[in-house]
């Protein structure tokens, strides 16, 4: 069952620890401002002090879905779903004939999506999307004749509800995983910070070690040194969250270093996705971080991989 989440102290402490590294990270970016002379630096320094900017809100909001407990935090992922795939859409030209398809993502199977992790039917969260929308969307485009492109159309549509929606709920999923004598929102405590810390860690490490590109075309920003030691730093901190989880010291190391994999992979494609599309960014909803699927990328490919993982292994 979906336990009632409150801010507990142990998660009044946790979001401490991340305020007070927001806030070294405020002034090292004021101290940045007032020092660095080179253009370049001065974008470099305003692009971090923008994140920085853009995380304080992310964390607030975070903190509130906490508080109020668990409607919140699955009307977050929603809106936060809702607002991915709208992304995903504008960038993916349809047609007239898609309406019916695109009104069914949206007002059916998001509701449906979050409404199954509410009720705790696990077995179905898992099938609706990829079995259920996949075979109805099509249809609802179908049978307005419309064929050219066809193929195309339909793929864009489906495999945006399954990135925006499917793969990003299954962050609130773990909620409902029973764990014994477990708080489950730690796992999603867990997830947001590791997944979130490595794109930052591999942003701040390619900008000062950064040589070698992972994929210029795709993503040019990507450097192997960037991945490397902001991977490992992530994974360093889930090593040291293991006390919030029921993993041990190893098994939670080892489950951050699959967030981060995971995640920097998510980002590469969806990086790749854009790119094709002629974008730089999805949207320009998070100043200083694009669209709302600029900062979830990440998730989409992380939060199913670690969900089954736990649910497999931890989960009775």
């Amino acid at each position: 069952m979906i336990e009632s989440l409150t801010l507990e102290p142990v998660m009044i402490r946790l979001f401490g620890g991340v305020a007070g590294l927001l806030v070294l990270a405020s002034l090292i970016g004021f101290a940045l401002s007032r020092t660095v002379k080179t253009a370049g630096g001065r974008d470099t320094v305003r692009n971090l002090n923008a994140r920085i900017k853009a995380w304080w809100g992310m964390v607030a909001i975070f903190a509130v879905a906490f508080a109020f407990g668990k409607g919140v935090t699955l009307v977050l992922f929603a809106l936060t779903s809702f607002y991915c795939l709208r992304e995903f859409i504008s960038l993916t030209p349809t047609r007239p004939s898609d309406h019916r398809a695109i009104a069914a993502a949206f007002y059916v199977f998001i509701p449906l999506q979050y409404w199954l992790i509410w009720v705790d039917w696990l077995s179905m969260l898992t099938i609706a999307i990829p079995v259920y929308a996949f075979l109805l969307l099509p249809i609802l485009s179908a049978v307005r004749g419309e064929t050219e492109d066809f193929l195309l159309r339909t793929a864009k549509i489906q495999w945006g509800l399954m990135l925006t929606v499917f793969c990003i709920s299954h962050a609130p999923a773990l909620l409902i995983l029973n764990i014994p004598d477990y708080r489950n929102v730690y796992l999603l405590f867990f997830l947001v910070t590791v997944v979130q810390l490595s794109d930052v860690f591999q942003y701040v490490f390619g900008k000062l070690l950064g040589r070698h590109k992972v994929a210029p075309k795709f993503s040019p920003s990507k450097t192997v040194e960037g991945f490397i030691g902001g991977g490992l730093a992530a994974t360093a901190v889930g090593a040291g969250l293991y006390w919030i989880t029921p993993f041990s010291p190893l098994a939670a190391a080892g489950m951050a270093l699959v967030i981060v994999l995971a995640g920097f992979l998510g980002g590469l494609v969806l990086s790749g996705v854009k790119r094709s599309l002629g974008a730089k960014d999805w949207g320009t909803m998070i100043e200083g971080h694009g669209g709302a699927l600029d900062r979830m990328d990440s998730v989409t490919f992380a939060a199913p991989l670690f969900f089954h993982l736990v649910n497999y292994f931890y989960t009775v």
